[in-house]
């Protein structure tokens, strides 16, 4: 993998973070798969795309921070098949108002969609207890 390849998986993967962060979901519609999974961090549920988009553009789930270190990732690139592991930390308002903090291992599947750059297709996070 050459650098310029990992530099382009963790903007792609930095991206989804930013978007999340801002609730800005034509951020996330040009960065998730058309078959997008998700296992959330909390729960284990696994959600699809349009139901996290849902989640995400009625502020079900309101992200107040989110913080990670991308000189930590683990990189790896499989022709067009990329997987970014690393760790957040990060700061959740519940819809009735409560706030979460949690930290986290998390693994993110990027394909390399043909005039589409990198789309994020599966995501994992795994709570690191306190």
């Amino acid at each position: 993998m050459t650098e310029s390849d990992r530099r382009e998986l963790l903007r792609a993967d930095t991206a989804f973070f930013a978007a999340l962060l801002a609730g800005d979901t034509p951020a996330l519609d040009g960065l998730l798969g058309d078959d997008f999974a998700i296992v959330d961090v909390a729960a284990g549920n696994v959600t699809g795309r349009a139901a996290f988009r849902e989640a995400v553009a009625s502020a079900e789930v309101r992200f107040a921070a989110i913080e990670t270190n991308p000189d930590e990732a683990l990189v790896r690139l499989y022709g067009d098949t990329g997987v970014v592991v690393g760790r957040t930390k990060m700061k959740l308002r519940l819809p009735d108002g409560a706030e979460l903090e949690v930290g986290s291992r998390y693994t993110h599947v990027f394909h390399r969609a043909a005039g589409a750059g990198w789309r994020l297709v599966s995501a994992q996070g795994t709570q690191i207890p306190a």
